[in-house]
This record gives structure tokens, C-alpha cells and sequence, in this order.
């Protein structure tokens, strides 16, 4: 629409200069004739027509004398003659024909239709002189001067607007999709998410229901029997709330309900909290649980390593691994990793973890490794391995509890909260191993 209306109004002012620019012409013309006009006394006494006042003299108009040399200047311009006596009678014109528009005066110009096709651009002027009409005279011009380069204007026009539209609209549509893009993504991601949390919350409700209808349902009801009816409950009950709490999480850090408390601390006093609570699921499992340190020989027996582990990490904190960060998302996103690790290593593995310092987008930082000797993942999976609900292969676990899914999820936002990075390396039977790198300013770096 604006363009319509920046072409129409372009369009209107550049015909009204034209029309304005022919009538500048055919008054200027008018002005040359009129000054040039030979005036003589009437002495054949033809001033009848031309008298106003009885006393005063009768003159006329020298035709020939007046429009001898005028003829010859306006064939150049296109403009044409016309002298009409006091009577309006033609008396003299440079028309080939007879002009068949009749006298009309309009000094402000008028545009006239002769034949199908011929148009003029005319002013007519009557001439007086001393209070006696001498004669009308009539310029005309041809209107083409004006329709030619319109026409012309309104093609130029039409195809540029209609070029610019047409850029614009491919300009328009590639930039809606590429800005549509991110909000197509969210929904789809938004769609997937809202699916597969119903898929994961209906399972464990609908068998906590169906426990429950049982037990009640048994009129001599056996001890024993109710007694494991009730512990899948718990069961069931404690994964509905570990997913409940990590889904909150997860939206209260997405929307910035959850309030970023940073503070320094040491990731070697952090890690030994979190591996002192997974050595007993790592023990049950026959896991070797250690903290590496480069080019050294430790050794795998469980209890020395326990020791050597503790010896490690109860040293005093040193700078190169001193951050500033939130120590409950961290705890959390250490404790997701490491039992993610141990969760998905065979009996008998290992789950290595070293801390080292590092530098992030060319700032001090600390790289935290987890490695371990467990299932391992192809690279269909590592490509989803941080999307939400998404378990690689659950039927290959070794172990009784099955995760949520949303482990690495919550650990790559944790990540991007603190500015850091994470990137997870993994082959099938081999194993995974997953670097964090938190800069040591923390969110604030």
C-alpha cells in the first residue's frame, strides 16, 4: 500500500509539473505575441465590433504585419496560432485545417478534444487596447507533450513497484521463516516435551494406581504381598518426585525464577562431597570411583583408592581451581554427571575424574573430566544426548533404578548458566567421557 501510494502521488506531481510547464509555455508565447501585435487606426471604419468607448479613435489589428515573423518562431515549440477578429471570426492560424473547437477564452488553460484522437492544450486571450477589443487569440499545444512521458512514467512505475513488491515479498518470506525458525523449533520442541513428560509422569501413576486398587481390592490381604505392593509404590513415588523436581528446576532456570547465588569455591572440596556420595553405589557396583592425576600410578584396590581419593581432594584448595559459581547447581550438576557415569558402567568399570585449569574464550578456567569404561553411546545418540527425556538405550542398564532423562538436559543448563562449555566424547563399549569448562569468574566473567 505504501508503495501504491508513493507511485500514485509521484505519478500525480510529475503530470501536474508537465501541465504546469506547457501552460508556463503557452503564457509566455502569449505575452511575445501580444507585445509584438501592430496596431493601426481602422480607417475603413470596421471598428464597429472593436469600439467600447464612442470617443475614442477606431483602431485594428495588421495581421499580416503582426504574425509575419511569430508563425516561424512557434513551428519550432509546437504551438500553434490562432487570430479571431472582434467578432470571432478567424482571421488568421498556422493550422493546416480549421480548427473546429470553438472561441472560448481561458486565460488558465483548458485541454480540448479534436477528432477520436487529438488533443490540445489551449489559452485564449482576448486583446483590448485602449478600452477596444482588437481580437481573441487562441495558442494551442499538443497534449502528447504531456500523455507521452506519462504513459511512459506509468509503465516505469507499475514495473518498479511491481519489482519492489516483489523483492520485498521474497525479502519478507525468507526473513519471516528465518525469524519463525527459532519459534517452529520451540514448539516442536515444547510439543515433544509436553509428550514425553506425560508419556513419563502416566507410566509410574498408572502402576501406583494399579498397586493400590489391588491392596484394596483383597479382602484377607497377605502381609508380605502388600508389603512389596507398597514398596513400588515408594518406589514409584520417589522417581515421580525426583522427575517433578527436575522438570521445576528446569523451568523455574528457564524462566529466572531461580535466583543465581554466586559465591568462590574450590571444585576439589565440591567434588569430594559428591563423590563421597556416589563411593556407595560405586562400591555395591565393583566400581573403581578415583580422581585422576596426570602421569601418576594409583591403585585400583577399592579401599586404598578411597584413600588416595580423600588424600587428593582433602588438600588445601588451590587457586588454579577456585571459581565463582553457585555451589548448589554445581553439587548438582557434578552429581548428575558422576552417577550418570556410574549408573551406565558395567560391573567391575571404572569412573575416573580429573580437575585441571584451562583457558575459556581466552580467560583462566577449570576443566572438569568424567570418563568411564561403561556402555558407551553411537553418534545418533550423542547428537540428542542433552535433549530432554531422551535415554539412549534404558533397556542396557545394569542398574534397578532407570533415569529420567533429563539428567545432561539439566546439566547443559546449569553449564550455560555459569558461562561455561560441555561436550561429551563416547563410543559404544568403550565409553563416555564428558568436559565441563567453567571459567573461574563465573556468570559474571
Amino acid at each position: 500500500m505504501l508503495l501504491l501510494l508513493f507511485a500514485s502521488g509521484f505519478y500525480l506531481y510529475v503530470r501536474t509539473t508537465l501541465v504546469e510547464r506547457v501552460d508556463d509555455t503557452l503564457n509566455h508565447v502569449v505575452e511575445i505575441v501580444e507585445r509584438s501585435l501592430v496596431i493601426e487606426p481602422d480607417a475603413a471604419g470596421d471598428h464597429i465590433f472593436a469600439t467600447v468607448d464612442a470617443n475614442s479613435p477606431p483602431l485594428r489589428v495588421n495581421v499580416e504585419a503582426s504574425f509575419r515573423d511569430n508563425a516561424r518562431a512557434v513551428e519550432d515549440d509546437h504551438i500553434d496560432l490562432e487570430w479571431f477578429g472582434p467578432g470571432g471570426q478567424l482571421l488568421w492560424s498556422t493550422f493546416s485545417e480549421v480548427n473546429p473547437v470553438p472561441l472560448h477564452v481561458n486565460p488558465a488553460g483548458e485541454t480540448v478534444r479534436v477528432g477520436q484522437e487529438t488533443f490540445f492544450r489551449q489559452i485564449t486571450e482576448r486583446v483590448q487596447d485602449q478600452g477596444q477589443v482588437l481580437g481573441y487569440l487562441r495558442v494551442s499545444h499538443p497534449w502528447f507533450e504531456v500523455t507521452k512521458p506519462s504513459r511512459r512514467l506509468i509503465v516505469d512505475l507499475a514495473l518498479g513497484t511491481s519489482l519492489m513488491v516483489a523483492a520485498v515479498a521474497a525479502i519478507g518470506w525468507l526473513l519471516s521463516g528465518i525469524a519463525m525458525a527459532p519459534v517452529r523449533d520451540s514448539y516442536q520442541q515444547l510439543k515433544q516435551f509436553t509428550a514425553d513428560a506425560s508419556h513419563e509422569l502416566r507410566n509410574p501413576i498408572a502402576v501406583i494406581q494399579t498397586n493400590a486398587q489391588v491392596a484394596l481390592s483383597d479382602p484377607n490381604p497377605d502381609v508380605e504381598i502388600q508389603q512389596k505392593q507398597f514398596q513400588v509404590i515408594e518406589r514409584l513415588t520417589r522417581r515421580l518426585g525426583r522427575l517433578v523436581d527436575d522438570l521445576l528446576f528446569l523451568a523455574r532456570q528457564e524462566s529466572g525464577l531461580i535466583a543465581f547465588t554466586p559465591a568462590s569455591l574450590s571444585l576439589e572440596g565440591l567434588l569430594e562431597d559428591v563423590l563421597e556420595e556416589q563411593q556407595v553405589m560405586a562400591t555395591e557396583r565393583q566400581i573403581v570411583l578415583r580422581v585422576a592425576v596426570a602421569e601418576d600410578s594409583l591403585d585400583k584396590s577399592s579401599g586404598k583408592q578411597r584413600a588416595k581419593n580423600a588424600a587428593l581432594l582433602a588438600a588445601p584448595p588451590t587457586a588454579s581451581s577456585t571459581i565463582l559459581g553457585d555451589p548448589g547447581q554445581l553439587t548438582r550438576l557434578f552429581t548428575n554427571l558422576i552417577s550418570n557415569a556410574v549408573q551406565y558402567t558395567p560391573n567391575g568399570g571404572t569412573v575416573m575424574v580429573k580437575v585441571k585449569p584451562t583457558k575459556h574464550q581466552g580467560q583462566p578456567g577449570v576443566q572438569v573430566t568424567v570418563q568411564d569404561t561403561g556402555i558407551g553411546m553411537d553418534s545418533e545418540a550423542i547428537a540428542h544426548a542433552f535433549d530432554r527425556f531422551y535415554r539412549a538405550d534404558p533397556s542396557r542398564l545394569r542398574s534397578g533404578e532407570q533415569g529420567t532423562g533429563l539428567g545432561l538436559a539439566i546439566a547443559k543448563v546449569i553449564v550455560d548458566t555459569h558461562r561455561g562449555h560441555i561436550h561429551l566424547d563416547s563410543q559404544p563399549k568403550v565409553g563416555t567421557t564428558v568436559t565441563v569448562v567453567l571459567p573461574q569468574g563465573g556468570v559474571g566473567a
